[in-house]
Formats: C-alpha cells, structure tokens, sequence
C-alpha cells in the first residue's frame, strides 16, 4: 500500500504540469479569454483657441465681419473690414446693414471652419480667422460682391494678394457699397492742423493695436476716420508718420 501511494503522487504532479501548460498555451493562444477590455481614450474636446483649423456651427451672426460661435466664441473675420453696424461710438455706416444680412445669409446656423494665421486673437479677445463654409472662402466673398474692403494687418497676410484683387474688381464694377455709398468726407480737425493743407495722411490705430497711416487714394483712405481721442492723428507727410512709429497700409496701390 505504501509503494502505491508513492506513485499516485508523482502522477498527479504529472498531471497538474500538463495541465497548467494546456491552459497557459490557451490564453497565449487567445488573450481575449481573461483580458479584460482596453478602456477607451477619449480625446480632449477640441476648441478654437487650441484647435487653429476646425469646425465650428455659427450660433448668430453680430455684424458684417463678425460671428458668435458655439460656446459663446466671437470670431472677428481676418483680412476684410465691413461697415460699422453696432459700434456704439459710430452711425450705422453705409451698407453695414447690407453687409450685416449678407454675412447671416452665408453663415449663420451653419457649420464653418475656421483657420487661423498668425495672431490667435485681437484686443477685444476675439478670435482672428479666416471663415469657410464648405469649400466657400466667406472672407474673399464678402470683398468679391462689394459687401467689405480689404483691411489686411501683418504678420496676417496669408490671402492679402487675393483681398487685394477682389476689392480692386468689386471697385471697378461698382458691385455693393462702391456703387452705393458716397465719398466719405474727411473728419473735422482743429484750425491749427489745418494750416498746413497738405497735412492730409491719416494716421489710423487698428483694432490689433497697429499704427498704420493712409495716403489718398489708398483703399480704404475714404472710409477710415481719425478719433483723436484714441491716439489717431493726421501726418503732413510720410517721412513724419513714419518716424512717429506709424506704417503705410498695405492696400495703398
């Protein structure tokens, strides 16, 4: 009885290896039978200030070159400038309301994209970009049908040879506000400045920030007006305006 005791024992130890290298070639074999399942990554929600070129659904449309986004979001158009509609400082501008429905009717309840140049946003915290919908350039197409004028600022110059063009075609086919508003006159300034009737380049602080003086003629030297207040101011030439830290704007032809 004791020798057949001894032999069950190792035949067991037998079996159990046996045994455990079965189970073990399984699972080698197919993981999938004890893995438990990966938990998924979810990415992080993309925005417009991370996220330099993505899709955005226009909740409402504040103004010719201005959108509200999803989220809340107000996305100041690159490259273009339309007239003013709800600046308090300002009149309603000739064929800001024009521009204003026109700029709904293109993007508002729609998805867009929107694609960043340089600078991510202006001082009012706006996003800067350059708006499609689908493959339509909402920018571009608002100076093509003469509902806004080419206002390109560096470094954001990436589509500053195509505004140019489209604002110098819409001009001379007298398309939206170049038929339908008249010459802007020259803002009132005090007796002294005017002494000298030469004194006639506007020097013009953006948006952004950015000194830019325009010489007659220019693009968009009809439209721009010189608030003393904020520090604008007119020059009596351009050697002075420059030296006074002010540069020439880009759509002076």
């Amino acid at each position: 009885m004791k020798t057949g005791k001894k032999n069950f024992v190792p035949a067991i130890g037998i079996f159990l290896i046996f045994l455990g290298g079965f189970v073990l070639g399984q699972i080698s074999k197919n993981p999938r039978i004890i893995q438990p399942s990966p938990t998924p990554i979810t990415s992080p929600t993309t925005s417009p200030t991370t996220s330099p070129d993505n899709f955005f659904k226009v909740t409402r449309a504040v103004d010719g070159d201005t959108i509200e986004i999803e989220g809340g979001e107000k996305v100041r158009y690159i490259g273009i400038d339309t007239p003013e509609t709800v600046d308090p400082r300002k009149p309603v501008q000739c064929f800001g309301i024009e521009a204003s429905k026109k700029n709904k009717e293109l993007v508002e309840g729609k998805t867009v994209r929107l694609e960043k140049d340089i600078t991510d946003r202006d001082k009012y915290s706006r996003l800067l970009r350059y708006v499609w919908v689908d493959d339509l350039f909402v920018n571009l197409e608002l100076v093509k049908q003469g509902f806004a004028t080419s206002y390109t600022y560096p470094p954001d110059i990436k589509y500053q040879e195509e505004f140019l063009a489209a604002e110098k075609e819409a001009r001379e086919n007298k398309l939206g506000l170049w038929e339908a508003c008249p010459i802007v006159a020259s803002p009132m300034v005090n007796a002294q400045e005017t002494s000298n009737t030469d004194c006639n380049i506007k020097g013009n602080i953006s948006t952004a920030g950015e000194k830019i003086y325009h010489l007659p003629g220019c693009g968009s030297y009809d439209k721009t007006q010189i608030e003393e207040k904020r520090g604008e101011r007119w020059f009596c030439s351009e050697k002075e305006a420059q030296s006074a830290g002010w540069r020439k704007a880009l759509n002076c032809l």
